[in-house]
């Protein structure tokens, strides 16, 4: 079920992707500048998913989550790479 305040988050962002009830295969977590850079691999999708926060978190490897993201590239070495970034995420 999807909340109020997210359904008009979604309206609001055309960009804007939301699943439920995600599987996350993969959570890393690295200090990048005063940032800590998270990155999620889930389960069937080719295609990470990152976001950054101050502080690290509890290892989401194993849950199942919901995910509100946009699709972006990011260059790594000259290549460009797609990602999902993460706008807000919640334990399912």
């Amino acid at each position: 079920m999807v909340s109020k305040k997210l359904d008009k988050m979604l309206k609001k962002h055309d960009k804007l992707i939301h699943s439920q009830d995600m599987k996350i295969m993969s959570h890393t977590q690295r200090e990048k500048e005063e940032w800590v850079q998270h990155t999620l691999m889930a389960e069937g999708c080719e295609t990470p998913f990152k976001f950054r926060r101050t502080q690290q978190y509890k290892s989401l490897t194993g849950a199942r989550v919901n995910l509100t993201y946009y699709s972006d590239v990011e260059q790594v070495a000259g290549f460009d790479i797609d990602i999902f970034k993460i706008v807000r995420i919640k334990r399912s």
